[in-house]
């Protein structure tokens, strides 16, 4: 039985919520809150498994909630957020920063015509989020361009002139990507294409997060782009993203894959097939097998491939599933990611 505490305002929202996951008897709801201070209050008192909660509250909102709870007596908390502008969707993103897992959207009423799936996503990723027994939090990033941590590229070695780099995340993926995008040089000779899973709604305000401490800068992937050294391109919601034979940026509204789009499984193959071992793949933190077969078909074509170590993983499903088929050249921590990564960009200049 997963223990619920739901940190709400709205009463009306909070009796939703309820309705909800009432209707899921692996769920027991055993507290709610209006605010962030009576949310501090249950957090020690009920021992919840997980926290849904509220952003907009009066009082403390959910930022600073988080904040203390993540810092008190850490607990795995889902921002519900019901607000899609992008400037207050990445405020939202600062309980990500926080040590919150995931920001999700709010449901609509039962009314609507896509209730029932709203639902059962909030249920589905409430079950999921509860999983996670060991909270990470990440100390913010530096933005320092400081990789000397790893050495592992001699001199004398034969690297492929890498032209991409793709990276794929999930559950955990918004701060370890603001880590490593904090850390590459702002002369990154190549660029980078991302794959984050994430509701839909919420991805331009992620981008604008990101773009907050990232050395390079963030943007939406977009069809026929010429992606430019220097720059991130994030996959849009509801598109699978790719490149073409061209090396264009190529957006598509194939069908989900394994129920996700835009999907990791989707961009990795993409460089594969076009780039071969000219692009290096790193599959992070994340629930499920999302592209673990794909980095080996990377790694296949002769390609560097990386997995985040289970250590700094908040879930190691993505890269543990890659790890089991053998699909990784390095498994790293976050800033030796960050560090590989430089030291093989670097020397296709050389």
């Amino acid at each position: 039985m997963i223990r619920l505490l739901v940190v709400e305002d709205s009463q009306v929202v909070q009796e939703l919520l309820n309705y909800i996951f009432s209707s899921d008897p692996e769920i027991k709801i055993v507290g709610t809150a209006k605010d962030g201070f009576e949310a501090l209050e249950k957090a020690v008192l009920l021992k919840p498994d997980i926290i849904t909660m509220d952003f907009n509250m009066p009082n403390m909102n959910g930022v600073e909630a988080t904040k203390k709870i993540m810092s008190s007596n850490p607990i795995p908390i889902v921002i519900i957020s019901g607000s899609f502008e992008t400037k207050q969707v990445e405020l939202t993103f600062n309980a990500i920063d926080a040590g919150a897992l995931a920001v999700l959207p709010k449901p609509s009423s039962p009314n609507h015509p896509d209730f029932d799936n709203m639902a059962k996503e909030l249920i589905s990723a409430v079950k999921a989020m509860a999983e996670v027994k060991l909270v990470r939090r990440w100390a913010k990033p530096d933005n320092s361009s400081n990789v000397n941590g790893l050495k592992i590229i001699e001199s004398n070695q034969n690297i492929p002139k890498i032209k991409v780099i793709a990276m794929g995340a999930s559950t955990g993926g918004p701060i370890v990507l603001q880590k490593i995008l904090s850390g590459l040089p702002k002369n990154m000779p190549v660029p980078v294409l991302i794959v984050q899973h994430m509701s839909e709604g919420f991805i331009q305000g992620f981008i604008e997060w990101l773009n907050h401490t990232s050395s390079i800068h963030v943007q939406l992937g977009r069809q026929g782009e010429i992606p430019l050294p220097g720059h991130a391109y994030v996959a849009p919601d509801c598109l699978h993203m790719g490149i073409d034979k061209n090396g264009r940026i190529n957006l598509v509204n194939d069908n989900p894959i394994n129920g996700l789009r835009p999907t990791v499984s989707y961009l990795f193959r993409s460089v594969a097939n076009v780039l071969g071992k000219n692009v290096i793949g790193v599959l992070l933190t994340g629930m499920g097998a999302d592209g673990a077969e794909e980095l080996k078909l990377m790694k296949e074509k002769g390609a560097v491939t990386i997995v985040q170590d289970k250590e700094s993983s908040v879930v190691f499903g993505m890269p543990g599933e890659a790890v089991k088929i053998g699909a990784e050249t390095y498994i790293l921590s976050p800033e030796n990611i960050i560090s590989l990564l430089t030291q093989l960009t670097n020397n296709i200049n050389q």
